[in-house]
This record gives C-alpha cells, structure tokens and sequence, in this order.
C-alpha cells in the first residue's frame, strides 16, 4: 500500500471568472474540463500530470504566505518568469536565493492564495 502521486491542488476563491483569468493569462496554464459539480468552479492542468482546482464562493479569509500555506511550481528559467510577471502586471516579490543554490519568487493570486515558481537547486534535476 502506497500513496502514487499528488494528484491536484484544490483553492476556494470568491470569483471564479476572476481567478480563471490570473491562472490562464499571468500563469499560462491550460484549462481542464471539469464535471458538472452543483457548484461553481474551474479545472486547470499543472505540468504532466497535477491539476489545479478552484472551487467558488469563496467567503472566509485566505490565510497564506510564503512560509505558511503556499503551492509552489517547479519551473523552466526564472528569468522569463519575472519577465512574464513583469508583462502581466503581477504583484511579485523578485527571485530569492534559497540555501541550497535553488531560486524562487512568490506572488499572490486574486484571493491572495501565494504561489511560489521555483527551480531546483544547481545539480538535482
């Protein structure tokens, strides 16, 4: 018995249309069809095999930060995505060195859910 992968990330957001259009337009990723659930929300693909799901009416406070709850997405070069970021008005704390050699920036979506795109340290991919 074995857990086999992470399969999706769920987040509750207050406006669906909202934070479909951060998550497509400022991240670039790829919508999902979603089952016809009885409430509202939206299906996005991570990478090959992960998934983001937003989940809608959202009514409580988001409690996130980069050292409390996050998400964080392994990404190709650093410097296209500050640019990418740059291009799309995002709010971002600019890269930061972690101890082990890797680079990370974080920004908030809408909700203010913090996302940190990474890449891993120098020699561990």
């Amino acid at each position: 018995m074995k857990i086999q992968e992470l399969n999706h990330v769920a987040l509750h957001v207050a406006d669906v249309a909202r934070s479909c259009d951060f998550y497509a337009r400022v991240l670039r990723l790829p919508a999902m069809a979603r089952p016809a659930f009885d409430f509202p929300g939206a299906w996005f693909r991570l990478g090959a095999a992960q998934e983001l799901h937003l989940i809608g009416d959202r009514n409580l406070p988001v409690n996130s930060s980069n050292r409390g709850n996050h998400f964080a997405l392994q990404v190709d070069d650093v410097d296209a995505w500050e640019a990418q970021l740059r291009n799309q008005h995002a709010e971002f704390v600019p890269r930061k060195l972690r101890p082990d050699g890797a680079l990370q920036v974080f920004l908030r979506d809408p909700d203010g859910h913090v996302i940190e795109l990474f890449t891993p340290p120098p020699g561990s991919r």
